[in-house]
This record gives C-alpha cells, sequence and structure tokens, in this order.
C-alpha cells in the first residue's frame, strides 16, 4: 500500500480527515521552504502538496503565482526540488508527499527520468494542472512503473459523463477544485460542497480532497466533514509573504509563523470528526 492510501486508511480509522499544507520549493529560498517542509508534520500536516515553480502558471491566483516567482528568484529548478524532498525523507520516511505543477518543466527534464527520479527522491504522487485525461498517456506508464500516484483534478463544471474519463488511471485521491476560477479567490459554500461531493462519492472509491479557496480553520473544518481532506495553499503563502523583509527574503519569523497558523488549521481539522 503505498503512503498516500496507508496515510488515507489510518486517518479513516481515527474518524477524521486529512489537512494538506502547500509549500512553494525555494521560496522565498530552499533553506526556508525546507525548514517549513519539515516542520509541517509536527505542526499537523498529514499529507503535503509541494509546489513546483514555473513562469507560467494557468490554475494558480496572484498569491500563489508571487510564491512561484520567488521559488524560480530562489534558486529552484527540477533536480533542486526533488533534492528538497529527498533532504526531507532522511528525517521522515511516512509523510506522503505530492508534488504539484505544470507539465512544461517535466517535459524539459523528461518524463521517464523525471518519474524515477521523483520515486527515488521520495515522492508519492503527482497533480499535474495541465495535463487532461486525454493526454494522461505521458505520465501514466512511468508513473506506474515507478509507484507515483497520478491526482486527478475535477471542477463544479465537470459534468457526470465526463467523470469516468477524468477517473481512468486516477489514485491517490481525487482533487475537487471547489469554485471556478483560480487559487486563493473566493470560497465555496457548505450547500456548495454538500451538493457536490455526493457526486464524486458515486463515481469514485477514492478520497476526496477540496482545495482552492480554503483559507480559515472553519472552511477547513468544513471541508473535512464534506469530503476527506482539505487543501490550504493561498493563505499559507499570504503569512510567509507577510513576514518577508523589504527585499523578499526571509526573517526569523517566517517559519514560525506558517507554521503557527498551519497548527490552528490543524486543531480545526481534528476536531471536526467525522
Amino acid at each position: 500500500m503505498s503512503r498516500i492510501a496507508s496515510r488515507f486508511a489510518a486517518l479513516k480509522q481515527q474518524g477524521r480527515g486529512a489537512l494538506i499544507p502547500y509549500v512553494e520549493a525555494c521560496d522565498p529560498d530552499y533553506e526556508t521552504s525546507l525548514a517549513l517542509l519539515r516542520g509541517m508534520p509536527g505542526a499537523g500536516a498529514d499529507l503535503i502538496e509541494v509546489g513546483m515553480p514555473f513562469s507560467d502558471p494557468s490554475a494558480d491566483g496572484p498569491t500563489i503565482q508571487k510564491a512561484a516567482l520567488r521559488g524560480l528568484r530562489g534558486g529552484a529548478s527540477m533536480k533542486r526540488v526533488l533534492e528538497m524532498i529527498a533532504a526531507f525523507r532522511r528525517d521522515d520516511n511516512e509523510t506522503p508527499i505530492i508534488l504539484m505543477g505544470y507539465v512544461n518543466p517535466i517535459e524539459a527534464y523528461g518524463h521517464d527520468r523525471f518519474c524515477a527520479d521523483a520515486a527515488r527522491a521520495g515522492v508519492d504522487g503527482l497533480i499535474i494542472v495541465d495535463v487532461p485525461p486525454e493526454e494522461g498517456d505521458l505520465l501514466r506508464a512511468p508513473a506506474a512503473a515507478n509507484g507515483l500516484d497520478i491526482i486527478r483534478l475535477v471542477a463544479p463544471t465537470t459534468p457526470d459523463a465526463r467523470l469516468p474519463i477524468v477517473l481512468d488511471g486516477a489514485s491517490g485521491f481525487l482533487y475537487y477544485v471547489s469554485i471556478t476560477g483560480v487559487t486563493g479567490t473566493r470560497t465555496a459554500s457548505t450547500d456548495e460542497l454538500s451538493a457536490a461531493i455526493p457526486r464524486l462519492r458515486a463515481a469514485t472509491d477514492l478520497p476526496i480532497a477540496i482545495g482552492f479557496g480554503i483559507r480559515t480553520p472553519a472552511q477547513a473544518a468544513n471541508a473535512v466533514r464534506a469530503a476527506d481532506a482539505a487543501v490550504v495553499a493561498s493563505a499559507l503563502l499570504n503569512t510567509l509573504e507577510g513576514t518577508l523583509d523589504a527585499d523578499g527574503h526571509a526573517t526569523a519569523t517566517t517559519v514560525s509563523s506558517v507554521l503557527a497558523q498551519l497548527r490552528e488549521l490543524a486543531d480545526a481539522v481534528r476536531a471536526a470528526r467525522k
């Protein structure tokens, strides 16, 4: 059983949902992002998304776009991202790690090489935002050969007839993009989530994670009551950005501020029993 499947199975036995925070690699520098990554499990992260910085994103709102640009300025490359995961794995062999990003850097690196090196570094799953299911063969075989889950995204506008296509070859969990639009903008209401999740439950046995627009502990708690996981990204990145100095460098409060916010989110998620 993969780390992702094992973690969701364990949380189901505990009767609670998962908290999945996001960290952008090399934002604002390698050492700070690695410190955040290492500190997240102790602050309550159940799984972790690591962003692969890319200059031209299509789904990310302003907050994550700025984080990606800071990461690129901080020295991010595919090799550096995988070095960061490998460094994390030297101390933590339990917490699932999902890489999230876009296909262009993977194309440049090479599909087979990327999947092999990602698995060797300790990656568990991939969310590649701009690879639709119809083009999933780009990564399906090398990902499967290296034990990597391909995590697919579903939107509020995804029709029922398309769900089997999206779910074909999907594993790990299903990522529900809870709003129409980009990350870090509005938040889906409790009623919207209550209406959307049963439709997905009828189509898959995979755990369902809700992302895009979850900012507060209360919203994270609502998400795990409706589904199996809450993904929090822009809220944490806004906190990180607010701690940087005038030149965009990390300060003494950067890591501690983000992890303190993560603990508040984790407390709310753990209190939201199924």
